[in-house]
């Protein structure tokens, strides 16, 4: 008799980091993938368009498909767009809609992986800090995304935070970042303001897919882990690293203060430690594979 498949839903699925996980997760696992607004390529998969603050939609699709996982990514998970979107309606997005979450998996005892980030830190306390290290958001989303820790850590039976640092990557038609636009604005010879004093242990999208979909396959119970590089970086650094394996101008980067950013909430440190990954036997690929890989990509597929 053939095996049969597990299933996973995946929140988010129309935006970037869903849209490898989409085609990671898929290898192994029958999937079911919710997207917005931007349907990317959710097309090419078993998808639904739900809105996570539907709550009374998302908590029917759930209860409906009866996964086996859920990876909660979808998210208000820019800080600058959080704070224009204001508190009410990022907490419903970030916090309500992951507690509904959470009761649906609950009654049908699915598995949640949420994804939160680097930024719930202390971004002065050194670096590589590890999951056990002090815990501070000091933005709206930065606080959301740690609420939705308390919701996990209270309300569900078996799950897995997984703690996700800066992400970079690019696919066509997909949202930008701040990579994305970063390789425009080299490719089109513009100026790039980076950061000489912010540190982080950045992961690609993709990297961080394929580390999630080994994550699904361990047996997680109710922990947390970071997930990233092993090396630490500024900014400045990644545009350097960009333009070596892009053939792009170096001098177009100014190395600024995050402190020269009028009204930015900055954070100085939040590398994080790895150990608790690596002893599960997952190796991130280095930082300098990764921006050599997707500079490579968004090089070859960019389009004005």
């Amino acid at each position: 008799m053939a095996n049969i498949r597990q299933k996973v839903l995946i929140t988010g699925g129309g935006g970037l980091l869903g849209h490898y996980l989409n085609n990671f997760v898929s290898v192994d696992y029958d999937i079911l993938t919710l997207y917005r607004s931007r349907i990317g390529n959710c097309v090419n998969f078993n998808s639904m368009q739900v809105d996570i603050t539907n709550f009374k939609l998302l908590s029917k699709c759930i209860s409906e498909y009866k996964p086996d996982y859920i990876i909660h990514c979808a998210a208000v998970s820019n800080p600058s767009k959080a704070d224009e979107l204001g508190e009410s309606e990022v907490y419903d997005a970030n916090c309500s809609a992951t507690e509904h979450i959470v009761r649906s998996a609950e009654s049908i005892r699915a598995k949640i992986i949420y994804t939160s980030t680097d930024l719930v830190y202390d971004g002065n306390l050194g670096s590589y800090l590890d999951e056990s290290a002090k815990l501070k958001p000091l933005t709206l989303y930065a606080r959301t995304k740690f609420l939705g820790e308390v919701i996990l850590q209270t309300g569900c039976r078996n799950f897995l935070i997984a703690r996700v640092p800066l992400l970079f990557g690019y696919e066509y038609g997909v949202s930008k970042n701040n990579f994305t636009e970063m390789i425009e604005n080299f490719q089109n010879g513009r100026r790039v303001r980076l950061f000489y004093d912010q540190f982080r242990t950045p992961l690609s999208v993709r990297e961080t897919a394929r580390i999630i979909t080994c994550l699904l396959k361990t047996r997680f119970n109710n922990d947390i882990i970071n997930l990233s590089s092993k090396r630490r970086v500024s900014r400045v650094e990644i545009g350097e690293m960009v333009c070596t394996y892009g053939n792009f101008n170096r001098y177009l980067i100014d190395s600024v203060s995050m402190n020269s950013v009028a009204g930015l909430v900055g954070v100085a440190d939040v590398s994080l430690n790895i150990n608790k990954l690596l002893r599960l036997g997952i190796e991130p690929a280095s930082i300098e594979e990764m921006v050599e890989k997707e500079a490579a990509y968004m090089k070859t597929n960019f389009r004005n």
